[in-house]
């Protein structure tokens, strides 16, 4: 059974800055983005726990052909995706958004 989905507001901001991003270096390379990391969220969903914890209770997923990571946290039968960030980010900028 697949896990319940919540995305903070930050997600969102992040998501449509890279894809707005790739869709300025190709036409329709940010929607190619999107789906990598729907498909990302969807295995998260499926399987919450497979992935290795980073920091406390969350985890990190990496995303397929583009160098993003979905930061996260499985609790309950829930998923909370706090950040969707570039691989070269400083990696403390998402623990800022933790609870």
């Amino acid at each position: 059974m697949a896990a319940k989905l919540i995305i903070a507001p930050e997600v969102e901001r992040d998501l449509a800055e890279a894809s707005a991003w790739y869709e300025s270096r190709r036409a329709g390379l940010g929607e190619e983005f999107l789906s990598c990391v729907d498909a990302c969220i969807s295995a998260i969903l499926r399987m919450p726990e497979m992935q290795a914890i980073v920091y406390k209770q969350y985890r990190r997923a990496l995303a397929r052909r583009f160098p993003y990571a979905v930061f996260y946290e499985h609790e309950a039968k829930t998923v909370t995706v706090y950040a969707v960030l570039h691989g070269s980010r400083d990696p403390e900028r998402w623990r800022h958004r933790l609870p």
